[in-house]
């Protein structure tokens, strides 16, 4: 058998060497451990551990709390979990984040019981608001209630009762869904809406026996009181509105990470929201992922823009924007779904949104 020469044994040698050292001097540190909890991995393999080691956003390894005791080196932070449970972040599956922070700025609705309470709240922040400052609120849900309003025009009360306490201030208050709201008569009249507006594609304004409209707006009869309150947006200066658009991005983070939320699926955002995003992801600014749906464009707008804005991972894996929302119908709590049979409390299909030739032409940009 032949010597092997020097270089021959060096490179023999050398891998056995690696190990040895690597075995001697131990894993190397890590940026965070976790310890002394119960950990749920979802993992099959693994499915619980005591400790966790994390590096930059990995996890690095999970075991017991000795066995990843030898990834803490002198900068490592360590929690002592204490029995604590510790999870995978949630991902939420369906939400508006940019709304979601809009909505803590705004007046609670989700926690009244009944109509007369909304009116409550209205009046309280009409007396805190300037003339002409517009009162918006979330979360209304008719079915909710512990009583039906009177009068009422299909289980929905007319608006004379908001409009009484909040004469000076438009009012415009969303239903949990999203897809029908409550105006009051200066919110009408801020959006041109009259007795002899028509419905319009997709939407419908409830009306008394007068034909005159209740307060009450589905679907895509909101749009006009929302272009109402954008314009009035839109007149302030341009810092206000983007530190309003950043404070609803702080809140909403704050929100959904209090609730163990880490990443987000956001169920349409316009083009300029998107631009925000995108700032912010490329600083770090942004609290938690963001997968965003395109919303809120015409097709010709999408089939110009979408391969700027098509983006995966952005800012260390912060944004994604790889889908587009549309929607056919509206939902079934404001009686907005259109259903192959009238509803059973109401003398109706529903609402088609968007026409569906309109959607394929979508279909097509997107393939």
């Amino acid at each position: 058998m032949r010597p092997m020469n020097g270089k021959r044994i060096f490179a023999a040698l050398q891998p056995v060497w690696i190990v040895g050292l690597l075995a001697a001097c131990g894993p190397p540190p890590v940026d965070l451990v976790l310890q002394n909890g119960k950990v749920v991995t979802v993992d099959e393999a693994t499915p619980e551990a005591e400790a966790v080691a994390v590096t930059g956003d990995r996890i690095v390894a999970v075991g017991t709390s000795a066995e990843i005791s030898e990834y803490i080196g002198d900068a490592t932070e360590v929690i002592d979990l204490e029995g604590r449970l510790a999870i995978p972040g949630f991902i939420e599956g369906h939400g508006h984040f940019a709304y979601l922070g809009f909505a803590k700025m705004s007046l609670d609705l989700t926690r009244a019981t009944n109509w007369d309470e909304i009116v409550a709240l209205v009046a309280q922040a009409a007396r805190d608001s300037e003339p002409g400052e517009w009162i918006i609120g979330r979360g209304w849900h008719q079915e909710k209630w512990d009583r039906a309003p009177q009068p009422a025009v299909e289980g929905l009360p007319l608006h004379e009762s908001l409009t009484r306490v909040s004469p000076e201030n438009p009012v415009f208050l969303t239903h949990a869904s999203g897809h029908a709201s409550f105006a009051n008569a200066l919110a009408l009249e801020r959006a041109g809406i009259t007795s002899e507006t028509a419905d319009p594609p997709g939407g419908e304004i409830l009306r008394d026996e007068d034909g005159n409209p209740t307060g009450a707006l589905r679907e895509t009869a909101q749009r006009p009181v929302r272009a109402a309150i954008e314009k009035a947006r839109a007149s302030r200066p341009p810092e206000v509105v983007m530190a309003e658009a950043l404070r609803a991005v702080e809140l909403a983070g704050r929100e959904a990470l209090a609730h163990g939320v880490t990443s987000f699926h956001d169920a349409g955002a316009s083009f300029e929201t998107i631009d925000l995003f995108k700032q912010l992801a490329a600083k770090g600014g942004l609290p938690i992922r963001l997968y965003v749906m395109v919303r809120f464009a015409s097709n010709k707008e999408m089939a110009a823009k979408l391969p700027e804005y098509r983006m995966i991972g952005f800012g260390d894996h912060f944004l994604t924007v790889r889908s587009i929302k549309r929607q056919i119908d509206g939902a079934l709590g404001p009686h907005g779904a259109w259903l192959l049979e009238p509803y059973e409390d109401l003398e109706s299909t529903g609402l088609n949104l968007e026409p569906v030739e309109d959607i394929e032409g979508t279909a097509a940009i997107a393939i």
